[in-house]
């Protein structure tokens, strides 16, 4: 996950964008979440004002629940914070059990967190390698500002070019974790429903990422397009990511050895507040939020009862 960002350029159709058929490996609904993914309760490694909280925690205290076809995690929205020793909300950050090299995989996602202070994240890395096994950062946005980004982080070394085969616009273009505060190279998707309370608004919708030695892309359909492709709609058994069009975010390996800079990575799902980008004071007064980050969310538990996700499903092909 990054720290900051910058704007620098506006891409356009240069690069190749290949596709492939895949075949379901996975299929993970409402209680199989627990079964595919296991609960972190860390220490956040962005800094942010979070208590990551074990399964059983998270279970006791309503956290996290499922049904047959839907799954939900959620921060705490009952509790004030008034320990300043304390290392805040508590909440929710899960990794699936099993780790994805070349693969196709499919978000459904009803709703995500919203609110100010809030950093939501879907991604995929290698923890234990990090930042030597790469990272894709799918969904990921702060204090309900903008739109969603899309980002890599890789050891130095790895770059992409301003212009390339995408729908988004290209922000930093050197994915080396060590420039510019971690920022990463990154692509704003750019339309107002794949982020926050307009994603919620709309229903939710698809993200979907295809990774391959020669690219990684990353597309999205807010539930209400009219363009959702037939096999993203009905999560079924099979996929081909040459009927899915333009990707809103396109990372070649024309200056990037993929292969080098990415191992196996497992998916992360996660929702911690402030920290590292979301906490920035010129970040999170530019936002419109009360107060500072840390005070705001210590104080004002009720301001995250919608800072949750809610799953239909993850779908991965392979």
């Amino acid at each position: 996950m990054k720290s900051a960002f910058g704007i620098i350029a506006v891409s356009s159709s240069l690069s190749s964008v290949l596709a492939a058929s895949y075949s379901r490996s996975e299929n993970i609904v409402g209680t199989g979440f627990y079964n595919s993914f296991n609960f972190e309760a860390i220490p956040d490694p962005t800094d942010g004002r979070v208590n990551y909280v074990s399964e059983a925690t998270a279970k006791s205290q309503n956290l996290t629940f499922a049904s047959a076809n839907t799954f939900i995690l959620r921060a705490d929205f009952k509790t004030v914070i008034s320990d300043s020793s304390a290392t805040g909300r508590n909440s929710v950050r899960i990794r699936t059990n099993n780790a994805y090299t070349t693969h196709a995989a499919v978000f459904d996602i009803v709703h995500m967190p919203q609110g100010c202070g809030t950093w939501p994240a879907v991604w995929e890395t290698n923890e234990a390698t990090w930042p030597a096994g790469g990272e894709v950062d799918i969904i990921e946005g702060v204090n309900d500002q903008g739109t969603d980004q899309v980002t890599l982080h890789t050891n130095p070394g790895c770059t992409m070019p301003a212009t390339r085969t995408q729908t988004g616009t290209t922000l930093l273009t050197n994915c080396d974790v060590n420039a510019a505060g971690n920022s990463g190279c990154g692509v704003s998707v750019g339309t107002a429903p794949s982020y926050g309370p307009t994603f919620n608004a709309d229903g939710g919708g698809w993200y979907a990422i295809e990774r391959t030695l020669t690219f990684i892309n990353v597309w999205f359909w807010s539930r209400k397009a009219t363009n959702v492709p037939a096999d993203v709609r009905a999560g079924g058994t099979a996929v081909n990511t040459g009927n899915w069009g333009t990707p809103a975010a396109n990372f070649p390996n024309t200056d990037c050895n993929l292969a080098q800079f990415f191992s196996a990575n497992n998916i992360i799902i996660n929702l911690t507040f402030c920290g590292s980008w979301a906490g920035q004071a010129a970040i999170y007064g530019a936002s419109g939020c009360p107060s500072t980050c840390t005070s705001y969310v210590d104080a004002n538990p009720a301001a995250f009862a919608n800072a949750y996700f809610q799953f239909n499903s993850i779908n991965i092909y392979e």
